[in-house]
């Protein structure tokens, strides 16, 4: 590593910021410079009053900054590092598309093997419940639906968490109310129901998780969610499956291409 004065400049009294602040401002320069690589190793709390000369608490603080914004992870005992940058672009012209489904493959495992990551499906639960309003509503006023939870793992790690919730009339005693639906997911199945896929509307916000969503999908302090619920509509413009997933904001990419016209 560069030495510290060579990586980090010194803080300036006459400022009106708050020297923890100026030290987590440096930080951050230096991470979306490079000069911190992901995986990479802060400076340790040590090095950083030595360098500042400050106390360990205003150090720790200005961690805590970084923690907060999702750009550094403390592991205990070894020190504070750069988080890695999102490595799965969901591509929202293409994750859908109908050349997957006949590859026999879902729009997860496409990510994944476009990213170079190991994919996995685990937490796997699939029963028939009673709809709540908004899913009612989504899926035209249906009263029961079949429910598939599942939580989506890249190389080990949990990356998302989704439920599909489908009406009991199209997936009751069909492949989909298995746990494995087969080849190509129950898009696949869907289409061959004779529930040809014609579009998906979707509805995305980011908020910080509730505690449920950080232990299930693991997430360090600060990290942000993706709440995504996605509606797909057959040919015929009926609602046959509504999902909604939480993501780790830290592990995706979501592009889009917008028409011109």
């Amino acid at each position: 590593m560069t030495s510290l004065p060579g990586l980090l400049g010194a803080i300036d009294p006459t400022s009106d910021r708050a020297v923890f602040r100026q030290i987590a401002d440096q930080l951050r320069e230096s991470i979306d410079r490079g000069r911190f690589k992901e995986g990479e190793k802060l400076p340790s709390e040590a090095e950083l009053v030595e360098h500042y000369g400050v106390s360990r608490m205003t150090v720790r603080n200005s961690f805590s900054v970084l923690q907060g914004e999702g750009l550094v992870h403390a592991e205990h005992g070894k020190g504070v590092f750069v988080r890695p940058r999102p490595p799965v672009r969901r591509l929202a012209s293409d994750r859908f598309a109908r050349r997957h489904r006949d590859q026999g493959k879902s729009a997860f495992i496409v990510e994944a093997d476009a990213a170079g990551s190991h994919p996995q499906v685990d937490s796997l639960e699939v029963k028939e419940e009673k709809a709540t309003q908004d899913i009612a509503t989504r899926l035209g006023s249906v009263r029961r639906v079949l429910a598939r939870r599942r939580r989506y793992l890249l190389d080990g790690r949990p990356v998302e968490f989704a439920t599909s919730y489908l009406p009991l009339d199209i997936a009751r005693g069909t492949q989909i109310s298995e746990p494995n639906p087969g080849p190509g997911g129950i898009y696949a199945r869907l289409e061959e129901l004779g529930h040809h896929l014609d579009h998906f509307e979707e509805e995305i916000r980011a908020r910080m998780p509730a505690p449920s969503e950080v232990k299930t999908l693991r997430l360090a302090s600060g990290v942000p969610v993706i709440h995504l619920i996605r509606t797909a509509y057959d040919t015929a413009g009926r609602a046959v499956e509504v999902c909604d997933t939480v993501m780790a904001a830290d592990a995706y990419v979501l592009s889009y291409q917008l028409p011109a016209t």
